[in-house]
């Protein structure tokens, strides 16, 4: 049996009146055809679409033509363009593959006909083996921690206009740097981050939803990990930064509505592109989740 996409209602009820149930729908998608789905759009405030609602809506389309018994372990995409944030985006599912213990699909996202995204995902049943995994390093836990949100509304004045309605508003996903790095006047460090992150609200006992939205959150802080060992972020005037692939490996099962730390760090950059890596572990210290992203950090001139 397929997952549709009408099949939560537990958890966009719970969370309806928070902006953690709109970004539950929004990943939740419309399921207009057998294998298409469309998908509204969220502006974080830089007119462009957020990577990670693309990669946690194709996750979510995939997902919903897979049988119940399979959950995602692995995950691979590349941004081929820009999306607009004020349109949505049609998710077109293609059935590579059902086999006895892995399926595999493909999903191309589509904006004004043209693909802005393409990604493949591979799922599979249970099953045991052998096993081992990295040590989560010592780091202070989230409790006591300043949130990014309330870093951003302690500094509002200095945000520029155009972003601090949405730098300084709720967010469905509460991020605690433990290493707070500011952005708008961004020193040199190593090239490492260390950050809590948990959903707002309890969220639904279903593995995937979890997973689509790690998928979601995933994109946050890795180029930016990548950018610190030379002094500069995104909000640098000048700085091209935009996501080119991202890869995800789920290990275990998690929840999102639980405390998870994202150990981040880059090992290289040139060619006007950074590599960043990223570990995903629960406060008991298990290994969840792994991911790796290519992006563009292309320095323009400044104009004469």
């Amino acid at each position: 049996m397929s997952k549709g996409v009408h099949a939560l209602p537990c958890y966009v009820v719970a969370a309806m009146a928070t902006v953690l149930g709109e970004l539950l729908d929004l990943l939740g998608l419309e399921r207009i055809e057998h294998d298409l789905f469309r998908g509204q759009s969220q502006d974080l405030g830089w007119g462009a679409v957020f990577g990670g609602q693309v990669v946690g809506q194709a996750l979510s389309a995939a997902e919903q033509t897979v049988p119940e018994d399979r959950f995602a372990h692995s995950v691979h995409g590349y941004f081929l363009r820009v999306g607009n944030a004020k349109k949505p985006i049609v998710y077109e599912v293609d059935r590579i593959r059902d086999g006895k213990s892995f399926t595999t699909r493909r999903v191309v996202a589509i904006q004004d006909g043209e693909a802005i995204f393409t990604m493949a995902a591979s799922f599979q049943v249970h099953e045991l083996g052998l096993e081992h995994q990295a040590e989560m390093p010592e780091c202070p836990g989230p409790e006591g921690l300043p949130s990014e949100l309330e870093l951003a509304r302690r500094f509002a004045d200095q945000i520029p206009a155009s972003l601090r309605e949405q730098a300084t508003c709720e967010r469905p996903i509460e991020i605690r740097p433990v290493d707070p790095y500011d952005p708008m006047n961004p020193t040199v460090r190593p090239p490492t981050r260390r950050v809590w992150y948990r959903a707002i609200d309890r969220l639904s006992d279903r593995p995937s939803v979890h997973q689509y939205l790690l998928a979601y959150a995933s994109d946050f802080n890795l180029l930016g990990a990548a950018m610190q060992p030379h002094g500069v972020s995104w909000m640098k005037p000048g700085m091209h930064v935009a996501s080119l692939d991202h890869a995800i490996w789920f290990h275990r099962p998690f929840r999102m509505d639980e405390w998870l730390l994202y150990v981040i760090d880059s090992p290289w950059s040139g060619g006007a592109r950074g590599l960043a890596r990223g570990q995903f572990f629960t406060q008991a210290g298990v290994l969840v989740a792994s991911t790796m992203q290519e992006g563009l950090m292309r320095q323009r001139p400044p104009r004469a």
